[in-house]
């Protein structure tokens, strides 16, 4: 019976100290939503450890919220949030996703314009074709649109937009 109020403080304990790291692990947010030319398609290759996977991503103006829906090449959704202010939100029914809310919030930093980064992002640096964010984000690129994002423990997203289509 002595053992049962140590055990429940024990649980609190860790629950308190995940609920920590969850927050301290959020990937930063800009200070607002960057002025993107919207809706945007782009082609995601993510490698890591020598293993790739493609997906398409939309990012939609959704009322005041920006929407992002990850994709397969089948069309099967990934991951779909709102970001809503300076939270995200889950839409739909897909389970959390939190590599993907990375994802996300690594692209909105990549995207942002430049003559807006610092007031976006005020601890982001920008040398010639590279920006980044501490140690947290790099990114290389080879055109505004057409980029590789540079993430922790050697993972790498590939992301060049998708061709529009036209009207003849």
């Amino acid at each position: 019976m002595s053992a049962r109020p140590w055990f429940k403080a024990r649980l609190w304990l860790m629950l308190a100290l995940a609920l920590l790291s969850a927050c301290a692990g959020q990937a930063p947010l800009p200070e607002r939503q960057p002025a993107l030319s919207l809706p945007m398609q782009l082609h995601i290759q993510r490698e890591q450890a020598g293993q790739r996977q493609d997906w398409l991503l939309v990012i939609q103006q959704e009322q005041a919220s920006l929407r992002f829906s990850l994709l397969d090449p089948l069309g099967i959704p990934q991951a779909r949030q709102l970001l809503v202010e300076d939270h995200w939100q889950a839409d739909g029914l897909l389970p959390p996703n939190p590599a993907a809310r990375e994802l996300f919030a690594a692209l909105l930093f990549a995207l942002a314009p430049d003559d807006q980064l610092q007031r976006l992002y005020p601890d982001a640096r920008r040398q010639g074709q590279q920006r980044w964010l501490g140690e947290r984000w790099r990114v290389d690129y080879r055109h505004a649109d057409d980029f590789t994002l540079n993430l922790a423990r050697g993972l790498r997203y590939q992301v060049s937009p998708l061709p529009r289509e036209t009207t003849p």
